[in-house]
């Protein structure tokens, strides 16, 4: 499932991380990948200071936390720390599928979801697009800046490459309480469903069949 967040980040946060990030030291993004990864990788990513990486994750994981698409379509469990990316004239990243396995220190956790938040409105640089393999064919993801894009870490990705201006981005990645992609899918459209009759119909009795269903399956399939 790969679903689509508008507006993510309301415009102060925006700014806010932009203020950050302007004054802020970037580094070669290969530092940070495996094996695997190293052969494809061209970016640079944040090498915040403590203070700064502490206000970046504040901002993003309260962010997360009030969206109602994001908790009902990845159904958070635990998160690694986001890493900002950068990418200039030139800079790409080739096809690869994420770490199984993140947390530098202390707990480690299984990526279920890996999400980009774009950080640069599309018209300011050209390629740069999130191209994300399904069962359906390639999807080419680029959108405004405060969106975000959630796709499983087991798809196969890519970023095209940047040919003019500057491509920035916020990457998180999360453990879910579902593990199963197909049963996360199902439980994301069952809320919409459930959400919708709940505002229009709260006293009918399907609404409450529907309610029972969705808390049930989440009960039968989360991993806690």
């Amino acid at each position: 499932m790969l679903v689509e967040i508008e507006g993510l980040l309301q415009p102060a946060q925006l700014n806010k991380i932009d203020q950050i990030l302007t004054k802020a030291n970037f580094v070669d993004g290969k530092l940070t990948a495996g094996k695997a990864a190293s052969r494809v990788k061209n970016n640079q990513e944040l090498k915040g200071e403590p203070q700064q990486m502490e206000l970046l994750i504040r901002i993003l994981t309260s962010a997360m936390g009030q969206n109602a698409t994001f908790r009902s379509a990845v159904l958070p469990y635990r998160m690694a720390d986001p890493i900002f990316a950068r990418y200039q004239p030139g800079m790409t990243y080739g096809d690869h599928v994420d770490d199984p396995l993140m947390g530098l220190s202390g707990q480690r956790f299984r990526s279920d979801v890996s999400m980009t938040i774009f950080l640069r409105e599309p018209e300011t640089y050209e390629g740069g697009e999130l191209v994300v393999r399904t069962t359906f064919g390639e999807k080419r993801v680029k959108l405004k800046a405060g969106s975000a894009v959630i796709y499983p870490s087991s798809s196969l990705h890519h970023v095209a490459e940047v040919t003019q201006g500057e491509r920035l981005v916020a990457l998180a990645w999360i453990q879910s309480y579902v593990r199963d992609p197909a049963q996360r899918e199902l439980l994301y459209e069952l809320d919409l469903a459930r959400e919708h009759l709940l505002e229009q119909a709260p006293e009918k009795p399907t609404t409450g069949l529907v309610d029972k269903s969705y808390a049930n399956l989440l009960r039968m399939w989360s991993d806690v």
